[in-house]
């Protein structure tokens, strides 16, 4: 394959990844409280980050690399607790990149038994966990379609009007397209609501005159990170379900690529991953996963060279030395934003209702390990006082919504379906 042609190839899984890459960034950095300066950091060196975790992913060594064509970018999972982390008054950014860097060394540590532990990552806890996170997003969503919490205009007609437009532009695309347009349906909100933001008056330019041509990235641009013990098993628990949802995508692309996997194969991605997060802490970007639209696009375009990928690899690696490009992104109107997040998240939620439902339909224990996981995750990030009273030692797995649901599947799991005899029961009649 020519050069002009890989390139090409390359800029599509460029531009299919990009409108994920740069939401998190933007949802977390929003959250946080982020000036613009401090934002089109965050969101180069996350565009740049993602370049190094691809490059390592794709890269077939001894040690590192699954060697398939898999793209990498910053796992949704992470944006809630990371974003818990980062507003806990007793917590703070420093911990978000400790946490970080302690789960991603953790990952490379398991990376080879990660097999054996897989056991206690079934369907009914992976989609009870994504499931929580999905639905712990949507009050950022909705408060960012209104125009951010505290904004002046905080629910004005303009921002809402602004907002149901970018999700009715992106759901239009969605609806009467096929293939790659559709694939970037949510890129063309993005952009299109931007436009219709400028015009209304909404997009503010200075970040972007602001922003120099060229920088160097740094390590610890925010400060030097610290280890807080609730933010590292927050993060552990967040990465091994990524590890569960990263398999399926390696499984995936090994079967368009007719390449069999081993046992070492998947240690060595898993590697790839922990260190990609590794690195992301050290310069405070953000942990990594493989993002299964690529999978899509390597599908319909049936082109299976790693050497478009590692185009890719180096084409996000070099945009993330250019912050006015960067810039441009820290420019699009909140309640724009707002409207992306809601399909985005919509989507996350459905993902783990898709992983709960088989299983549910399986037995009525699963349906009630969801329940009860789902039911607790989701009331402790609405009500997160209400175990204050415990031990300090407990309420380590009681203070964060996605730790107390996910540690609650996980126990609910091996307590019906991995202790004492094996029986099934239909969920709507009792015993099979």
């Amino acid at each position: 394959m020519n050069t002009f042609k890989s390139t090409t190839l390359a800029i599509q899984h460029l531009l299919a990844m990009y409108a994920g890459a740069i939401l998190v960034p933007l949802i977390i950095g929003g959250a946080i409280g982020f000036d613009s300066a401090q934002m089109t950091y965050l969101v180069a060196i996350d565009i740049m980050m993602c370049g190094v975790a691809t490059l390592l992913q794709v890269y077939s060594g001894k040690f590192i690399g699954i060697g398939l064509p898999v793209v990498l970018g910053c796992t949704f999972t992470a944006v809630s607790p990371i974003i818990a982390i980062g507003t806990n008054p007793e917590q703070g950014i420093t911990d978000i990149y400790g946490s970080i860097i302690a789960s991603g060394v953790i990952v490379m540590i398991i990376a080879g038994f990660f097999g054996k532990l897989v056991k206690f990552f079934p369907p009914v806890v992976t989609g009870s966990v994504v499931s929580i996170i999905g639905i712990s997003l949507l009050p950022v969503a909705l408060n960012n379609m209104a125009g951010g919490q505290g904004a002046e205009d905080f629910a004005s007609g303009s921002n809402i009007a602004l907002a149901f437009i970018t999700l009715a532009i992106i759901l239009v695309v969605y609806r009467f397209s096929t293939g790659f347009v559709r694939a970037v349906s949510i890129l063309i909100g993005l952009v299109a609501g931007t436009i219709l933001g400028a015009v209304m008056g909404k997009v503010d330019f200075n970040p972007v005159t602001e922003a120099d041509v060229f920088h160097m990235v740094q390590p610890f641009y925010f400060g030097m990170p610290t280890f807080d013990v609730t933010a590292i098993i927050t993060m552990t628990l967040v990465a091994m379900v990524s590890l569960v949802e990263s398999s399926g995508v390696y499984f995936a692309l090994s079967d368009i690529c007719n390449k069999k996997l081993d046992s070492k194969d998947l240690a060595r991605g898993y590697r790839s991953e922990g260190l990609a997060s590794v690195i992301g802490g050290i310069f405070n970007a953000f942990p990594y996963t493989t993002f299964s639209q690529n999978v899509g696009l390597t599908r319909m375009s049936g082109v299976k060279d790693r050497k478009v990928i590692y185009i890719t690899g180096g084409l996000l690696v070099a945009l993330g030395f250019l912050p006015k490009i960067a810039a441009l992104t820290t420019i699009i109107p909140t309640s724009v934003l707002g409207a992306a997040m809601l399909a985005m998240f919509g989507m996350v939620i459905t993902q783990g209702m898709g992983m709960l439902v088989p299983v549910m339909n399986e037995s009525a224990e699963n349906a009630m390990i969801a329940a009860i996981a789902v039911s607790l995750g989701v009331g402790v990030s609405v009500v997160p006082g209400i175990f204050d009273a415990l031990p300090e030692k407990i309420s380590i797995l009681t203070s964060n919504g996605i730790v107390c649901g996910s540690v609650t599947a996980i126990i609910l799991n091996i307590l019906f379906n991995m202790i004492g005899p094996k029986h099934k029961k239909d969920p709507m009649h009792g015993e099979a």
